[in-house]
């Protein structure tokens, strides 16, 4: 069932992405810090230290934002979505300390998935669904590219949620077709892994990978996922090569894998799965 709200809605539904954008971008930065921090918790437990930060609530909401150079907290009026970074020149107010472009990227980009949502799906719970949907992928495709992560907080949600959003009829894949995308998704990249790992002693990805798979397969349906695994190693593959022409390739030569599942999962999301066999030139 869709609500009729007029041209407020996909207004509304754009102020929203970015809203929604701005809190992206403190999820992407401080989530792998908080797993960092549980690990190193976990370690001092093991060995019967007292954890280093013990005392020091870290999470998303503490302490509140601050610039990472100076430290001076980032009045609401300097948090504006995009509208602050342009008022600000791309500068902190305090120290001058540039701020990458990256911020209002994640949140324009968001704001975009979501006034396409809302015009594919109208004021629905379709919408709602894929609102979640469009940020959890975006927050692991920045997390994945900055530390090679796909956190399980994410991820494992994000596999669940696909597969309730089909049985609600949420989304127009059957649950059939739903729950073995997630079977198929996760044990075809675990196979792979462990074959390359039997041949090569390396390993060739990580387990976040396998979870991210399946996780699409939840929200797009088993048939799915030969063209978004396709589009992803195509991409990927080019974009490796090109950042080892250009020698911009991080420590070990490793090009996470996770950024590139998820551009196949937006573009299924905008264009339909077998569009991206076209890209693919199959």
């Amino acid at each position: 069932m869709t609500v009729d709200i007029g041209l407020a809605g996909p207004l509304l539904a754009g102020i929203l992405g970015l809203l929604i954008g701005s809190f992206l971008n403190v999820v992407i930065h401080r989530l792998p810090k908080m797993m960092e921090r549980r690990w190193a918790a976990e370690c001092a437990e093991l060995s019967g230290q007292a954890p280093a930060d013990a005392g020091k609530p870290f999470n998303l909401v503490t302490p509140r934002s601050h610039c990472p150079s100076c430290h001076a907290p980032i009045r609401w009026y300097q948090n504006i979505p995009v509208l602050s970074w342009l008022a600000l020149k791309a500068r902190c107010a305090e120290c001058g300390t540039r701020i990458g472009w990256r911020y209002p990227a994640i949140e324009l980009l968001t704001g975009a998935l979501f006034v396409f949502c809302f015009d594919r799906h109208g004021m629905s719970l379709s919408t709602l669904a894929w609102w979640g949907f469009s940020a959890a992928l975006l927050a692991l495709a920045a997390i994945d590219w900055d530390t090679t992560l796909l956190p399980d907080d994410i991820t494992l949600p994000l596999l669940w949620a696909g597969l309730i959003a089909a049985a609600l009829q949420w989304t127009r894949v059957p649950l059939t077709d739903a729950l073995w995308g997630a079977v198929a998704g996760y044990l075809s990249l675990w196979s792979i892994y462990w074959l390359f790992k039997l041949a090569t002693g390396k390993e060739g990805m990580g387990y976040g990978d396998f979870k991210l798979l399946a996780a699409l397969g939840a929200w797009f349906g088993w048939q799915a996922l030969v063209p978004m695994v396709l589009m992803a190693s195509v991409i990927g593959a080019v974009v490796g090569i090109g950042m080892k022409v250009f020698d911009n390739l991080r420590e070990g030569g490793y090009v996470p894998f996770g950024p590139f599942l998820a551009g196949a999962g937006f573009a299924a999301l905008v264009f339909g799965p077998q569009a991206i066999l076209k890209v693919v030139g199959l």
